[in-house]
C-alpha cells in the first residue's frame, strides 16, 4: 500500500521523513493552513513524488509552483470545477491530479463521473472545520457506495490508532490507491514524529 505524508514543512523534518521512503511527500500552499508551506524544498530521493497540494489557487499558480517546485502530483482541495481540471491537463505538465472530496455522514458520489477523465486519482477526506488536517476519520462505510473503479486515496483523521481499522478497509474490493496521512502524526503543525510513522509505515508496508 503506498503512502502519502501531507503537510510537509520544516527542512529538517522533511529529510528525515524522507528517509523513511514515503511514496509521496505533500507541500500545502494555502496561506490560512498552519502547515503552509514557503521556502525552498530540500532535495529528496526521486522515487518520492513531491505533492503540491492547492485550494482554489489560479491554474497559473499551481503551474508555476509545479514547475518551481518540480512536482510530480498535484492535490487540488478546494471547489475546483471539471473545467479548472481540464485547464490544467491543457499545460501537459507530466503529474499525477488528485482531486479532493470531502465526507462526512453521506456523500453523493454522482458528482465524480464528471470528474473521471481529467484526474488520475480521486481522495476522500474528512469533512470539517479546516481544509484538511481536522484529525478525525469521516465514516468509511459510505465508500461502500463507491460506483467507480477509478482508484482513490483515503484520507481524513488516519493514525496509529486508526491502524486496525485501515487493515480492514485494505481488505475490501475498493480500489484503495494509497493512504494520506497528516496531523495524527504531528509534535506541532506540519513537524512530523518520525517515531509514530515509522511505526505506520512497518506495520502497512508489510501488507
Amino acid at each position: 500500500m503506498l503512502i502519502k505524508v501531507c503537510g510537509m514543512k520544516f527542512e529538517k523534518n522533511i529529510k528525515a521523513v524522507a528517509g523513511l521512503q514515503p511514496d509521496y511527500m505533500g507541500f500545502i500552499f494555502y496561506p490560512k493552513s498552519p502547515r503552509n508551506f514557503v521556502g525552498d524544498i530540500p532535495k529528496v530521493d526521486e522515487n518520492i513524488k513531491k505533492t503540491g497540494v492547492f485550494v482554489n489557487a489560479s491554474v497559473q499558480d499551481v503551474v508555476e509552483k509545479v514547475k518551481q517546485y518540480e512536482f510530480k502530483a498535484v492535490q487540488l482541495h478546494g471547489s475546483e470545477s471539471v473545467a479548472y481540471c481540464q485547464e490544467l491537463n491543457s499545460y501537459d505538465l507530466d503529474i499525477e491530479l488528485f482531486k479532493v472530496f470531502s465526507i462526512k455522514d453521506e456523500f453523493d458520489f454522482s458528482v465524480l463521473a464528471n470528474y473521471e477523465p481529467f484526474i488520475n486519482y480521486f481522495l476522500f477526506d474528512t469533512k470539517g472545520k479546516e481544509k484538511g488536517g481536522n484529525g478525525y476519520t469521516f465514516d468509511w462505510s459510505v465508500l461502500k457506495q463507491y460506483p467507480s473503479t477509478k482508484p482513490f486515496i483515503l484520507s481524513g483523521g488516519i493514525g496509529v490508532d486508526e491502524l486496525a481499522k485501515v487493515k480492514e478497509i485494505l481488505q475490501t474490493d475498493l480500489p484503495i490507491y494509497a493512504l494520506d496521512i497528516n496531523s495524527k502524526f504531528e509534535d506541532q503543525p506540519g513537524l512530523k514524529n518520525i517515531e509514530l510513522l515509522k511505526q505506520f509505515f512497518n506495520e502497512i508496508k508489510q501488507k
